[in-house]
């Protein structure tokens, strides 16, 4: 051995750690992209600062993009952030400029909120949610004293009628109530006065200051003239001497009591002494002069009151000059009460004028404010030219509709007039344009309609039909792709383009019109051999590769050529119909056997009928040995008739079916031949891998095989005498050589003769109804099952719990038994857990509020790799919920899961 010291490798030279490793806790080392994004995570838990995150990302991003992603995230959601915060800023200068006004327009603190929202800002956040809200509650506020002031006003007439309506009445009557109403005159004094004093006054609309002092003005006057009235009937009443109120009617109660006569019988005396001998009285206005006068003044109000309802400006006032002229002519010829509605629907009249200007304005300057917003839109979002055309002509639509229903502003109509011209300047650029493309496409067009010509000319002589009507529908699209023209353009070049395409087609046209009357021909052929006595195949094949043939000439309009092709296929089709059904009339008569299996069938139809699950299973297995064989059907449709007409109970019934059957398998054993039991298939040859050739023959220690067996004219044994093994019979027995093949070396099953169709569709229709009983009947008995179960549960009793065989075959003993000690014992635990586990397994939908709490589990389910799953322990999870308490929520849960686990 050499004496050379022994060399060492050296080491592996460690990996360098990354500088960001420490800050984003070893991210940059993890081995697996999983674990480099969860730690992402976790460092991103934290809220690190954006420039650290910016690093993170522009080094994470080369090297790994998924662990990448949520940093990348987080930086759009700052950089999203920032964005918001500047509008939101911009935003909220503006709110602070609307509440600091000392006057706030309703409608801009409305239009703040809609254009905060067009802009983006961030409304749920703050400041803007504070402001939002403050916003809200000054417009509040201010609407609010609005309707406060209309109340008022209300108020002020009800008690200027109070004051009128006492002024008819006996004076003492007035000064019994004077004290209550001086008390409420006050009171809408001081309400009138607080409205005045409100800090939010200053924001209300410009109509509603007016309206409250006209109120004021007119109850002050009403009030302190009933004041003076009371006082001269009080004083009056109290010395003789006093002169009387200016009210007639207190005026002539106090003249009864001084024993003086009325006012009226005054004026009658005096004018009956006043007239002379000679002339007569002047008489009193007639009845029908002054029913005709009230007529004409009801019919003025009644017009104006009609245009004041529909909110008609221009007509009310109009109403009201009317009415006005007709009371100056009548006006002496009226009742009290009919004055009265008169003035009151003159003053609202007067009020829906100003409404009416004030409205018209306010509409005016939104439409200046929306036509000044076209010039001023930004280069992205700004208007094509048909679009500004419309825009504009809808504005002045609207502008035209306002100058109709109010009073013109010619200050704001110069305003938006010049806007509207401004920017129907682009309108004016799209014309030109339009005009511009209309001279291109016109010249398109004629020059396809030169070159549609030439075309036609340089294939005049062809008789490629279908090329022709090709090129033809090219030059269509062509044509409708050519671009916009106008009307009256559009008129002038198209009888151009009709007479050359027609020019064009004409040939096409002719061979179409030719190949119709081949093609009709041969329709009349068709229905010549249709109506034969019999049919001649070998021509129908003939007259249909020649219609095939003249089609593919001489192509037709596609609908055109399928209605053809219809007429043409008819009689035909007919014709085999015939001969179809002779052939299926000359089986139809059925054998003895088809016999048997349809009488089978409806005995079938008739057990699922009765829904009894054991009548079906005997008529099925009747069914199923009338399939087998003569004999054996007889047997069963026999043993079938009488289970269907005994009253006898289902269990009763059951052994002897199974004994008419095993009686039938018996009778069907002695007829049949003993078979020979197959062989079992050879064992697998385990295979080796060898280096080399492994060919057989090709090793040197291996003597190749004398022959390849399996060709034609060999023996197995590799010999070619043509000899060959024997046979279990001739044709007719199974062979059992072919082991290594599956099952298709068993002997196949005798089915015995072929059914007809009747029978074998009424045999299959009637197991198939009979499958679909037996999975109804199955599904009832499972949901009176889980009905019971939950019932066992809630009461806590059980001997109420189905047993093993009603559960169904996925529920063993021992789950059964969980169960019952479950539902015996006293309420315990909570089965929060256990139910997310059954809906897990089941794979039934969660509850939304229980969401979150399955995601949880799940999670934690995969890190416990080697605890069973949901689906392996859903019976011990059952028991754990039905060990709870039972509700009503927890119930039905319960009952979905189990419905998909039982089943």
């Amino acid at each position: 051995m050499s004496e050379a010291p022994e060399v060492n490798p050296a080491p592996a030279k460690a990996q360098e750690v990354h500088p960001l490793d420490a800050l984003t806790g070893g991210a940059f080392s993890a081995p697996t992209s999983g674990e480099r994004s969860s730690r992402i995570r976790e460092w991103l838990a934290g809220n690190p600062a954006e420039s650290q995150l910016q690093e993170v990302f522009k080094e994470l991003s080369v090297r790994d993009k998924g662990a990448a992603r949520p940093v990348r995230e987080r930086l759009d959601e700052l950089k999203r952030a920032k964005g918001q915060e500047v509008i939101a800023a911009e935003w909220a200068e503006k709110a602070q400029a609307l509440l600091s006004a000392p006057r706030l327009n309703i409608a801009d603190a409305m239009a703040w909120q809609r254009d905060a929202a067009k802009a983006g800002a961030p409304l749920s956040r703050e400041p803007l949610s504070v402001l939002k809200v403050q916003l809200a509650d000054r417009v509040k506020v201010i609407e609010d004293l609005q309707h406060r002031v209309q109340v008022q006003r209300e108020a002020a007439v009800l008690l200027a009628q109070r004051i009128e309506v006492l002024s008819t009445k006996p004076w003492r009557d007035a000064h019994a109530v004077l004290e209550g109403l001086r008390g409420d005159v006050q009171a809408w004094q001081d309400q009138a006065q607080g409205l005045t004093g409100d800090g939010a006054w200053a924001s209300v609309d410009a109509r509603f200051p007016p309206m409250l002092d006209a109120s004021r003005a007119q109850l002050l006057v009403v009030w302190e003239a009933f004041q003076v009235a009371i006082a001269q009937a009080l004083a009056a009443s109290e010395d003789a001497a006093a002169p009387l109120p200016t009210v007639p009617v207190w005026a002539d109660e106090l003249r009864v009591a001084r024993g003086l006569p009325t006012e009226a019988s005054e004026a009658a005396a005096a004018s009956a002494a006043a007239a002379k001998p000679a002339r007569t009285a002047r008489p009193a206005v007639p009845p029908e002069l002054r029913n005709k006068a009230s007529n004409i003044v009801r019919q003025a109000l009644e017009r104006l009151e009609k245009e004041t309802a529909e909110g008609h400006g221009k007509g009310s006032a109009g109403a009201a000059s009317a009415l006005r002229a007709v009371l100056k002519d009548h006006g002496k010829l009226i009742d009290a009460a009919l004055e009265h509605q008169v003035h009151t629907a003159l003053v609202a009249a007067g009020e829906l004028e100003g409404w009416q200007r004030w409205s018209a304005d306010q509409v005016r300057e939104a439409l200046v404010g929306r036509a000044e917003a076209l010039l001023n839109r930004p280069e992205g979002q700004a208007l094509g030219g048909r679009k500004m055309q419309e825009t504009l002509r809808a504005l002045r639509d609207q502008w035209k509709q306002t100058d109709q229903g109010g009073a013109p502003n010619h200050a704001l109509w110069k305003r938006f007039d010049e806007a509207c011209n401004e920017a129907h300047k682009v309108v004016e650029a799209w014309l030109e344009k339009i005009k511009t493309d209309a001279a291109e496409h016109k010249a398109q067009r004629l020059a396809l309609i030169e070159e549609l010509k030439a075309w036609a000319a340089a294939h005049a002589a062809s008789t490629d039909w279908k090329a022709i009507n090709r090129a033809l529908y090219q030059f269509s699209d062509r044509w409708r792709d050519a671009g916009h023209l106008g009307e009256k353009a559009f008129a002038e070049i198209q009888p151009l383009w009709k007479e050359a395409i027609a020019a064009a087609a004409a040939p096409l046209e002719a061979a179409q019109k030719a190949s119709l009357a081949v093609r009709h021909a041969m329709i009349e052929e068709a229905k010549a051999l249709g109506a034969a006595a019999s049919l001649r195949v070998d021509a129908v094949k003939a007259l249909q590769q020649r219609w095939q043939a003249e089609a593919q000439a001489v192509p037709l309009d596609r609908k055109h050529e399928q209605k053809l092709w219809d007429t043409f296929r008819k009689p035909i089709d007919e014709a085999f119909n015939r001969k179809s059904a002779e052939r299926e009339k000359a089986s139809a008569a059925l054998s003895e056997r088809d016999k048997v299996v349809l009488d089978a069938a409806k005995a079938l139809e008739a057990a699922n009928a009765s829904g009894d699950a054991q009548k079906i299973r005997a008529a099925m297995a009747a069914l199923d040995a009338a399939l087998r064989g003569q004999a054996q059907a007889q047997q069963a449709v026999a043993a079938a008739v009488a289970a269907e007409g005994a009253e006898a109970a289902p269990a009763a019934e059951a052994p002897v079916a199974a004994a008419d059957e095993g009686a039938a398998a018996e009778g069907a054993a002695e007829q049949a031949p003993a078979e020979e039991a197959p062989k079992p298939a050879p064992a697998p040859r385990k295979v080796v891998a060898v280096r080399g050739d492994d060919r057989p023959g090709m090793k040197k220690a291996e003597p190749a095989p004398a022959g390849r067996p399996g060709r034609p004219g060999e023996r197995r044994d590799g010999g070619r005498d043509g000899a060959r093994g024997p046979r279990d019979d001739a044709r007719g027995g199974p062979r059992f050589d072919r082991g290594d093949r599956g099952d298709r070396g068993a002997p196949r099953e005798d089915r015995g003769p072929r059914l007809g169709d009747t029978a074998f569709r009424a045999q299959r229709e009637a197991l198939e109804h009979a499958q679909l009983a037996l999975r109804k009947l199955a599904a009832q008995a499972h949901g009176e099952a889980l009905t019971q179960l939950l019932g066992a549960w809630e009461q806590r009793d059980p001997a109420q719990l189905p047993g093993t065989q009603e559960l169904g075959g996925r529920v063993s003993p021992a789950v059964r038994g969980a169960w019952s000690q479950a539902i015996g014992a006293a309420p315990k635990g909570d089965a929060a857990t256990a139910l997310l586990r059954l809906e897990m397994a089941a794979e039934v939908p969660t509850p939304a509020e229980h969401i979150n709490a399955r995601r949880t589990l799940q999670l934690q389910l995969l890190t416990r790799r080697n605890d069973p799953s949901p689906q392996q322990t859903w019976g011990q999870d059952a028991a754990t919920v039905l060990a709870s308490a039972s509700d009503p929520a927890t119930a039905r849960r319960l009952q979905n899961a189990l419905k998909a686990l039982l089943r």
